[in-house]
């Protein structure tokens, strides 16, 4: 088993780890959380024996084999293929062995390698690493180019492939998903629930925890609390903890100053001075119940400015490059307000679509309008490089809004997690994270009609997710969202739509049908299952969509409800709120116009109202 005993750490004057203790039977599939910073990826590095406690151990049994997911490696020559084999490092010796023996002269050890290649499954060897590359994305045109040649994104994809591959006791994972598509992500899920070795992953998508996962390390205060359960589990259990704490730290508060009021009325009293020593003693024995803190360092909102309707129109729309067409005859229209989600295999043209709409890339055929005020926010990985490495958070601000003062800017930097001790760092020595959130912050400033998001959470922590969520489901303009992020899909858009075999159609099923259909099971590494287990599964979603149905027609009506009162009610106030007319409506009609704006008050509180008992209730199933 892995154990922390008694662990304390210390990077520069930062206490990361105190009393550090955790045990981690074989088999177990940890998910790794906690905020940005706590010291996540220095425990993989003390697990990994390349950093060493102060105080304490970090146990690993002697016999285990360990692989660790690398984020940044030397360029290889060596073919995709190759580099993913070469992650079996036990079955590469054998084959060299093999290589260097001479069956002629050395029969007896010839055989002996021969049993131990079939033994580690040698001869399958090379379908299972094409099995993992096609899991993750890789063509099998794709196969046989180098390492080197790839793009920093697809050269983590071939790492964790090689990570795969092994046959490791423990495999440690930092940020698995980080670089891949939703199609991807679902495949890791299906083969790491097949591992048989012991699994540690940091991971900040909860979708994925929760499905990869059986156990959940939360590191916190310099602890770490081991949970049953994936992240979600987690999170219950957590939150019953800390309500227990709460009432724990109110009830000793309550005691406390019932204690200090007898202290302070008896003090001065001579003849009560043995009781008033007793209650300050009492007082000093008393454990310290720490008060609970669950304060979000995010408060940031996206706004909209003048929109069109439409914004953009296709019609008849193709998209692609000079030598092919990627996606045809596109016919949409995107408006104000509309949840869009893009899904779609790796390379359909997701990416493709985005630029289009975000103006960087010109259709090949049909027509594109833009109306006059459409504004686009657009966001992408690629755009975290482009950032001026030498100039700060706060300069970047500076740039964007040059009448503004610096505490202003400071004050719009603090709503989005900048620090006083970040936002004066050059934009090269900030984080993934820390880029992103800039990055989101600059685009946020323009109050775009439009955002236009491709993977918007790669390197974002949960708390900052969960602020992202909050602050799109208030954003008035309209979102086009491509996302491996099951949860930020599900809880910002209303709307799929799918692009593969080079169209684009709306998709009528939810998010979780589309998971379903994605999830391959490999059969060369997996025990087939009979087709009644998927048919009582598909069976069994389709009861489940069909029990959830009145509830979203519910709330599909109740929306409806609240977009139709909000303006009617919006232009009474607005014309109640001139004195005038006060002054020269009759008294008759006004007493009638108040009374019509009292009644859309009414039905908009009551439709807002239930419309949230609704999403309670949904939630809750």
């Amino acid at each position: 088993m892995l154990q922390a005993l008694d662990v304390t750490f210390k990077r520069s004057e930062r206490t990361l780890f105190e009393g550090l203790e955790f045990t981690i039977h074989p088999g177990q599939k940890v998910g790794v959380v906690g905020k940005n910073g706590v010291g996540k990826s220095t425990l993989f590095e003390l697990v990994l024996g390349n950093l060493h406690a102060e105080v304490g151990d970090i146990i690993v049994p002697g016999a285990w084999q360990i692989c660790h997911l690398a984020q940044d490696v030397t360029p290889s020559g060596r073919g995709a293929l190759d580099y993913v084999l070469d992650g079996d490092q036990e079955l590469r010796r054998v084959e060299k062995a093999l290589a260097d023996t001479d069956p002629a002269h050395a029969p007896e050890r010839a055989a002996l390698l021969h049993a131990r290649f079939a033994d580690l499954d040698g001869y399958a060897a090379e379908a299972k690493a094409a099995t993992i590359l096609h899991g993750l994305g890789f063509s099998d045109a794709e196969f046989q180019q180098p390492h080197e040649a790839f793009s920093g994104g697809w050269r983590i994809r071939l790492n964790l492939a090689q990570c795969l591959m092994t046959t490791a006791d423990l495999l440690l994972l930092d940020e698995p998903t980080n670089h891949l598509d939703l199609e991807a992500t679902l495949w890791l899920e299906s083969w790491l629930k097949r591992l048989k070795g012991t699994l540690l992953v940091i991971a900040h998508d909860r979708e994925f925890l929760d499905r990869a996962t059986s156990h959940t390390l939360h590191i916190d205060a310099a602890k770490a609390t081991l949970f049953k359960g994936g992240y979600s589990a987690f999170e219950r259990q957590r939150a019953e903890m800390l309500a227990r704490r709460h009432n724990l730290y109110v009830k000793q508060q309550r005691d406390i100053a019932h204690l200090e009021k007898f202290i302070k009325r008896f003090r001065a009293k001579a003849s009560k001075a043995k009781q008033v020593q007793s209650r300050l003693k009492a007082i000093e024995r008393m454990p310290q119940v720490a008060r609970v803190h669950l304060d979000t360092p995010y408060t940031f909102t996206f706004e909209a400015g003048k929109m069109s309707h439409p914004l953009i129109s296709l019609r008849d729309v193709d998209l692609g490059y000079a030598d092919r067409v990627v996606v045809a005859g596109i016919r949409q229209s995107i408006i104000p307000g509309a949840r869009i989600g893009v899904l779609g295999p790796n390379g359909a043209g997701k990416s493709t679509f985005l630029k289009c709409l975000e103006g960087t890339l010109e259709p090949l055929a049909g027509e594109l309008l833009r109306g006059r005020h459409a504004s686009v926010g657009y966001f992408a990985q690629h755009q975290l490089e482009e950032l001026d490495g030498q100039a700060s958070a706060l300069r970047h601000i500076q740039i964007a809004r040059e009448a503004w003062r610096e505490q202003q800017v400071r004050d719009y930097l603090g709503t989005w997690g900048f620090g006083a001790d970040l936002v004066s760092r050059p934009a090269a020595s900030l984080s993934g994270g820390e880029k992103a959130r800039l990055v989101l912050a600059l685009i946020a400033l323009a109050k775009p009609a439009l955002l236009v998001l491709d993977e918007p959470t790669n390197h974002l922590d949960l708390d900052m997710r969960e602020a992202l969520v909050r602050a799109l489901q208030a954003y008035p303009g309209a979102l086009i969202l491509v996302a491996h992020d099951r949860s930020l899909l599900t809880r910002t858009v209303d709307d799929l739509w799918l692009i593969d075999g080079g169209q684009l159609s709306v998709y009528r099923d939810d998010l979780e049908a589309y998971s379903a259909s994605r999830t391959v099971v490999d059969n060369a590494t997996t025990p087939s299952k009979p087709d009644a287990s998927k048919r009582a599964k598909r069976q069994a979603a389709a009861e489940r969509r069909a029990a959830l149905k009145p509830l979203t027609d519910q709330l599909r009506q109740l929306e409806s409800e609240i977009e139709k009162v909000t303006p009617e009610l919006k232009a009474i106030e607005t014309r109640l709120a001139d004195p005038d007319v006060y002054r020269s409506t009759p008294a008759a009609e006004l007493d009638e116009t108040l009374k019509i704006a009292a009644k859309l008050r009414h039905r908009l509180q009551n439709a807002e109202h239930q419309w949230l008992e609704v999403t309670e209730q949904l939630e809750g199933l």
